[in-house]
């Protein structure tokens, strides 16, 4: 039992930990004006909720690997889950909780590029904290 409670609290806390890094990354890209040089209206401040917000929805997203499946690659293992979050952003919260068209085109045409980007950051830095603990 307490394997299975060290398990869940491991890849929540990776999940988190990508959180983290999920939102320094965007915050910098929008403070940075890298959104905005590619035509994407992205931009978030820094505040705690921004960033407590994608911890919390970064630890759950991280239950994901707990899945037994892609353990050999860092690379491949972040990106494949950071899909789960990507295609939730682009198809649930952009059009239907943030009014920002399908796939958030409305913020730029390479919207959802960059939200692939952002989530794989989430999903690379996950595996490379799991891979650290020896998960």
């Amino acid at each position: 039992m307490a394997n299975a409670a060290d398990r869940l609290g491991n890849a929540f806390a990776a999940g988190s930990l990508g959180g983290l890094a999920n939102g320094l990354v965007v915050w910098l890209f929008g403070s940075w004006g890298v959104t905005a040089f590619l035509g994407v209206a992205l931009a978030p401040a820094l505040t705690p909720a921004m960033i407590y917000q994608r911890m919390v929805w970064g630890g759950i997203w991280g239950l994901l690997f707990l899945l037994p499946l892609f353990k050999g690659s860092i690379f491949w293992r972040g990106l494949i889950w950071s899909l789960g979050p990507t295609l939730v952003q682009l198809w649930v919260v952009f059009p239907l909780k943030a009014g920002k068209g399908q796939m958030g085109l409305e913020l730029g045409l390479l919207t959802p590029l960059l939200v692939v980007f952002f989530n794989a950051v989430w999903g690379w830095m996950a595996a490379v904290w799991l891979k650290a603990a020896g998960r």
